[in-house]
């Protein structure tokens, strides 16, 4: 069996150009005026913020988790006859829990 072949994967002169083209002085000045230096290159670092959630986003998650749980105990409790405190407790829940992956 023969080996599969070498398959080139980009372009092997500058765009625009032919093979066997010297560029000039004036094109090669031209080339790395118009490249970025390195010292151009500098990121500044991130600020503290952008690592850190605001101080309400646990709060929220809690409260929410907290109200979530107070309504599906008081409808065993003080709401006998329907179901919807228990809705209502599920959304404070998920809600709680989504608020929860946003905590950094």
């Amino acid at each position: 069996m023969a080996p599969p072949k070498h398959k080139t994967t980009g372009r092997t002169t500058a765009k625009g150009t032919q093979p066997g083209h010297k560029p000039t002085p004036r094109e090669v000045a031209a080339e790395r005026a118009s490249t970025v230096g390195s010292s151009s290159r500098y990121t500044p670092p991130t600020p503290k913020e952008f690592y850190e959630s605001p101080r309400w986003v646990p709060i929220l998650m809690a409260v929410l988790i907290g109200l979530g749980v107070l309504t599906i105990i008081l409808r065993y409790i003080v709401w006998q006859d329907t179901n919807t405190p228990v809705l209502f407790g599920l959304i404070f829940l998920l809600g709680g829990l989504y608020t929860a992956t946003k905590w950094h």
